[in-house]
């Protein structure tokens, strides 16, 4: 028997969870959810019916046996990165694991939480349910309380309870301390105190919506708010991107002419600024005789980090004011944080959509309907109404016009197409956004052409170290400038363009000994050699943006017993038709290879663990299902995918081996994920 605090009713439960802004979960002796209140997203996409699967089982689905093994309250952070308090609880005389949590307190865990969901293992789950009620906590004296008022609330009774069924996990009790994620306890709103009455109430107003916002209009909200109450009239909200600030939203001076900010998120006087509390300004360069304006950028930080900026032209009425602003949108950080974070995997889920599209429309397309094809549907992607592939030539170094969209007829017929912009973009082997040409000192073009618009996008294609040509983007059709969404699609579906270009061309090559080179003669696939290349050509996209991809190796069960049985022309037979189902299966944009003897390999571009596994699946469903002319044939199939944890050239190769070898030890004919032989570690 055991002394333990009853679970209290479902009403108070629920209330306590509202006032705390935590999430409250019952789990009874079998490990399942009997209660899930206000419960974080994360952990509802995870285990949708209330039993624990996978990593979460090690943690919430062993609450209970660690809460009664240790004898008190436990805390733990579990794989998610959401930290939690477990206590054991009678619920009707049994007992039962009340959670407490499931927030994070740590910035840095919120982020490992997004890279799952954009390129890792979760990214196969819809963005919008597994981030549409996110818990965040400054602080972890927030949960202490909560417990401590769940403890408050139940009458002790006796409970007989049986022995643990699992070992204790190790985790040590966290002692209250503050944190570094968004400061949202009630201390931290002390500059809200001191507000006089309507901006308290508008202030608290932004506050308390601004999580059910998009992260534009979220930002539109705070400067409304800056405008209204602290009479910046010219002003800016300022987004990190890949250690630079970029402008979301702008209002005033700055929404007419712009202003480009020189310095780095990661600059020393930031740090400095959001260490002291304070802001920075700069001034800005003018001729000896100009007057310069000063800009004031007011840094909003999650930790110590900078996440976003308000900059302003204004002066401010006097540095309390300064301070007092600057303090209180430093308590929506971790929320605007959320928001930009939410924004950005739902733009990467957008353009994962398009490019698998795009690929699906290419699959059939050969010769100069490849070309135009690809011009036509890239364009379409952005909504530019004309754009240009040019393709170079490496005897003259010049480019020729391979297809063209709403170009005029002396446009394609130059002489030397591509000479003002075309050429330095593809020495310079990044793709350039032009929001104006003629700032750009591209004047010439904007009149010959008779551009609509002054904004363009060119993006080299390139095929690892082999640039191919150029593919250039006019006049979008709604009028605007192109933005830095329409540079990420570009950046999505170049690396496609050239793998189909590099195909079009082995296909074209008149020479035998050129195709030889890099297909294997018995299967008509192409051979290890081109397809390590080209594997380690997706690595680097694939950690550079944060693209997915998944490596598969494939292995004829019993090969060697059939080689034996009905000798070796034989066996070369039937590779040779795993080889043809293969090409069958696959989609225009996957690569297959024959890998030495019986193995086979096949990358997957833009293609994670699950899809992976479905693609997997019908490869080896396809190749049982074909009648082979002496016995049954079937494969064993391991699959990596790139992770946060795991994308490198070699790491790949060997997972997907370890992967095979485990398929073949399960009893072959079948298919198995690396990644959860990792996860069946945990369980």
């Amino acid at each position: 028997m055991a002394r333990l605090k009853e679970v209290p009713p479902q009403r108070e439960l629920s209330d306590l969870a509202d006032s705390s802004g935590l999430a409250i979960s019952v789990i009874d002796r079998s490990g399942v959810e009997t209660t899930a209140l206000n419960n974080n997203s994360i952990c509802r996409s995870l285990n949708p019916d209330g039993e624990f699967v996978g990593k979460c089982n090690a943690f919430c689905g062993k609450a209970l046996d660690n809460a009664l093994n240790a004898g008190r309250e436990i805390g733990f952070t579990c794989h998610a990165g959401l930290d939690c308090r477990a206590l054991a609880m009678s619920d009707n005389g049994k007992p039962v694991a009340v959670v407490v949590g499931r927030t994070f307190t740590r910035s840095e865990n919120y982020r490992r939480a997004a890279s799952f969901a954009a390129t890792g293992e979760w990214s196969s789950m819809p963005v919008s349910a597994m981030f549409g009620n996110v818990l965040l906590t400054g602080s972890s004296v927030a949960l202490e309380k909560t417990v401590e008022k769940l403890e408050r609330l139940g009458r002790e009774i006796e409970v007989e309870v049986q022995p643990a069924m699992t070992e204790t996990i190790e985790i040590e009790r966290f002692e209250p301390e503050i944190v570094d994620f968004a400061e949202v306890i009630e201390e931290d709103l002390e500059p809200v105190r001191a507000l006089p009455k309507d901006e308290t109430s508008d202030w608290r107003s932004l506050y308390s919506t601004i999580l059910s916002q998009d992260y534009r209009t979220a930002c539109e909200m705070l400067l409304d708010f800056a405008a209204d109450h602290y009479g910046l009239g010219s002003a800016a909200i300022l987004a990190v991107r890949k250690e630079k600030f970029v402008n979301v939203t702008a209002r005033g001076q700055m929404a007419i002419s712009g202003i480009r900010i020189g310095i780095s998120p990661t600059d020393e006087r930031i740090a400095t600024a959001i260490s002291d509390g304070d802001a920075l300004v700069l001034s800005e360069r003018r001729s000896k005789n100009g007057e310069g304006r000063t800009l004031t950028i007011l840094p909003v930080a999650v930790a110590t980090d900078a996440t976003a900026a308000i900059a302003t032209l204004d002066q401010f009425e006097s540095d309390d004011r300064r301070r007092q602003l600057l303090r209180l949108v430093n308590t929506v950080a971790g929320r605007l944080e959320i928001l930009r974070l939410r924004a950005e995997l739902d733009g990467r889920e957008s353009i994962e959509r398009s490019v698998k599209k795009f690929d699906s429309e290419l699959r059939n397309a050969e010769g100069d309907d490849l070309w135009q094809q690809l011009a036509a549907n890239s364009a379409q992607l952005l909504q530019a109404e004309r754009a240009s592939l040019l393709l170079i030539d490496e005897l003259s170094g010049k480019f020729r016009v391979a297809a063209s969209v709403g170009m005029t007829a002396e446009g394609t017929a130059e002489q030397d197409p591509g000479r003002r912009v075309a050429h330095a973009i593809f020495e310079r082997g990044k793709t350039a956004l032009v929001p104006d040409a003629l700032k750009a000192g591209l004047q010439d073009n904007v009149e010959e052409r008779g551009y609509r618009t002054r904004s363009f996008i060119s993006s080299p294609i390139v095929l690892g170290e082999k640039k191919i040509g150029v593919l250039s983007f006019t006049d979008k059709a709604t009028s605007t400038a192109f933005n830095a969404k329409d540079l990420e699609m570009v950046e999505a579906i170049a690396p496609q363009i050239a793998v189909a270009i590099d195909r079009e061309a082995l296909r074209a090559k008149a020479g035998e000994f050129e195709q030889l080179s890099v297909t294997d003669a018995l299967t008509g696939l192409l051979n290890r050699r081109y397809i390590e290349q080209r594997l380690d050509e997706e690595v680097k996209r694939s950690n550079r943006h944060g693209y997915p991809m998944s490596f598969l190796l494939l292995d004829v069960d019993h090969f060697k017993s059939y080689n034996d049985t009905y000798g070796h022309p034989a066996g070369d037979v039937a590779l040779k038709m795993v080889a043809d189902v293969i090409k069958d299966t696959l989609r225009g944009a996957d690569v297959a290879a024959r890998f030495g003897g019986e193995e086979f390999a096949i990358l997957l571009p833009q293609t994670v663990d699950e899809e992976a596994a479905a693609i997997a699946e019908r490869v080896r469903r396809n190749i049982e299902a074909t009648e082979f002319p002496h016995r049954e044939v079937t494969v064993s199939i391991g699959i990596a995918s790139c992770s946060s944890e795991l994308c490198s050239t070699t790491g790949l190769v060997d997972a997907a081996d370890k992967a095979l070898y485990d398929a073949k030890r399960l009893g072959r004919n079948g298919v198995r994920m690396f990644a959860q032989m990792e996860i069946e570690r945990f369980e």
